[in-house]
């Protein structure tokens, strides 16, 4: 069964630093379903939930700062606003260098998570290329994983297959663990800029037949730069998703 489509809205960052309003009707007149939330650009959290209810849209998920004992209230305020309950967040290579660094990474999730289901929230992790370097013959991302039991993921399976893993063996191994997938596409080279979803070389339909669909909730663009117009790439990963049956959005 196919699962509903969102945008990660970093994606259109420079338009909703613009017109975040505008930018939110443009995304569902095209068909998205949902938005995923990197900031408000400056609006309060329930203006944004009355403007994202009349556009008729669903908050997928929002990334946010790393939870903790400082801010997990304030930070569930909000996300309850939003009519939201996961809450993403990742960190820099300098998090997965040595075994030690991925230890403590995962200790610091693992308390994120358990701070965040204190307050009805649950937490995932959304990964780059870097955690799928080796470190003493394992991949950071699997020592991370394994020391962080209640961690969800949000696979961006573009950067997996960049980090030169295999995207599809990465979501079928944490299929129990993956409620939304970040759906990237473009050259795998370095240097290179993303493309449309579809555009590029991933194999998008292998990947999404990994993950598990009674765990998977929501599949999610997400493009960080790219040589066309952003918002035109917005729209044809749009078109692809749906015709080709991989996700279902309003249009």
């Amino acid at each position: 069964m196919s699962k509903p489509i969102s945008i990660q809205l970093y994606t259109l960052r420079q338009a909703c630093a613009a017109d975040f309003p505008g930018t939110l009707r443009e995304v569902a007149k095209i068909g998205y379903k949902g938005v995923e939330f990197a900031g408000f650009h400056g609006m309060a959290a329930a203006a944004v939930a009355r403007l994202v209810k009349d556009l008729g849209l669903t908050v997928s998920s929002s990334h946010v700062g790393m939870p903790d004992g400082s801010n997990i209230r304030e930070l569930a305020d909000q996300e309850k606003t939003l009519g939201n309950n996961l809450v993403i967040s990742g960190v820099g290579p300098d998090g997965f260098k040595t075994v030690d660094d991925c230890k403590r990474t995962a200790e610091r999730f693992q308390e994120a998570s358990r701070l965040c289901a204190e307050h009805g929230l649950k937490m995932g992790y959304h990964n780059h290329w870097w955690e799928f370097h080796r470190v003493d013959g394992r991949l950071g991302y699997d020592f991370m994983m394994e020391a962080a039991p209640d961690l969800l993921a949000e696979v961006d399976v573009y950067w997996v297959a960049y980090g030169k893993a295999h995207a599809e063996e990465v979501v079928r191994q944490y299929r129990t663990r993956i409620p939304v997938l970040h759906i990237k596409d473009g050259p795998l080279e370095e240097g290179k800029k993303h493309t449309a979803v579809g555009a590029g070389k991933m194999n998008i339909p292998a990947v999404i037949a990994a993950a598990d669909p009674a765990i998977l909730e929501w599949l999610i663009v997400e493009l960080d730069d790219c040589d066309t117009d952003m918002m035109q790439a917005v729209r044809d990963s749009y078109r692809y998703m749906t015709t080709a049956g991989l996700a279902l959005g309003n249009v």
